[in-house]
């Protein structure tokens, strides 16, 4: 079993979106561990401000098939992929790592570069996971964290409660 890491990020219902989408992933593929959820301005593009936050799950599905699987899930909650790249979301699910997976792997790049381009990624990835340490970088997420410009990108915790009742 691989352990893979998750970003997920909504900002059309957030809320339900996310709740959607952690459920989903409870279903495919049993519990899952997932950082404090996290309010941050929307990157790339004027847009209402996201929801994210980072899930750990275990899977023996290969890259390429979970990708799949996750856009199916994505799909699932009504996410439009005809827009531009940076756009409005009711859900984006992205694989950070797999295990310590570095390279293009079933057409994916791991680990994903937007762990050290967006504080959105990377507070909640150092939050659940900081002592792993980055497969090309050498450091781990805490020390990435601690390193990264902080002033640059907006993003406060929120309360999130989930299952929803």
């Amino acid at each position: 079993m691989a352990t893979v890491y998750l970003s997920l990020g909504s900002n059309i219902n957030r809320e339900k979106n996310l709740s959607a989408g952690l459920d989903a992933l409870v279903e495919a593929f049993g519990d899952l561990r997932m950082s404090q959820v996290y309010e941050s301005e929307a990157v790339g593009f004027d847009g209402d401000n996201f929801y994210n936050l980072v899930a750990a799950i275990e899977t023996s599905l290969p890259v390429g098939e979970l990708a799949l699987l996750l856009r199916t899930i994505e799909d699932a909650n009504g996410r439009l992929r005809s827009g531009p790249k940076f756009s409005a979301r009711t859900l984006d699910i992205d694989i950070l790592t797999y295990d310590d997976l570095a390279g293009e792997v079933d057409g994916i790049k791991l680990p994903r570069g937007e762990i050290l381009k967006n504080a959105f990624v990377l507070l909640p990835l150092s939050e659940l996971a900081p002592d792993l340490v980055h497969p090309l970088q050498g450091k781990s997420y805490q020390q990435l964290w601690d390193e990264y410009d902080q002033a640059s990108q907006k993003l406060w915790p929120v309360e999130f409660d989930w299952p929803l009742a």
